[in-house]
């Protein structure tokens, strides 16, 4: 017995990824009712990794390719936000390039992280270099550990 089901679309070879075939998948299981603005094409996501040294928070993110006029860093009622663009580098009519496989990632990215309220935001302070962009955001006076004595 045929299937009405339409063959899952199968993406070039310079825009495959494996998140590409998660809407068809989803319309197999789920059926017509899922629409296709769900899972609309994630452009890039830079990695981010946080944490607590000692006395200060600190925030590497990797961003290969970028440089520090590319990011923009903003720290508002503890919420850190990490913001730039990966501009796409190829341009077939320019290059003359034809291009067969193309893995590299593009695009605007945004990462936002909710920082305890202990930080000394004033006192945050960042760094670029080799592709890394590190963050460091010391703990406030108040956030640091104090033994509270028991009266009697």
């Amino acid at each position: 017995m045929a299937s009405n089901k339409p063959a899952p679309r199968i993406p070039s070879i310079e825009s495959y990824s494996p998140m590409s075939l998660m809407p068809s998948r989803l319309r197999d299981l789920l059926g017509d009712s899922f629409p296709d603005f769900v899972a609309p094409t994630v452009g890039w996501v830079p990695s981010v990794e946080v944490t607590e040294k000692g006395t200060e928070l600190l925030v590497s993110c990797e961003l290969p390719g970028l440089k520090k006029e590319d990011v923009e860093i903003v720290l508002q009622n503890n919420v850190l936000t990490i913001r730039g663009e990966k501009k796409e580098e190829r341009n077939e009519q320019r290059d003359g390039n034809r291009y067969l496989v193309y893995e590299r990632s593009y695009g605007t990215f945004a990462r936002s992280f909710t920082l305890p309220s202990s930080v000394a935001a004033d006192k945050a302070m960042a760094t670029f270099e080799n592709g890394v962009l590190t963050i460091r955001i010391p703990k406030s006076a108040e956030s640091k550990d104090r033994t509270i004595p028991i009266k009697d």
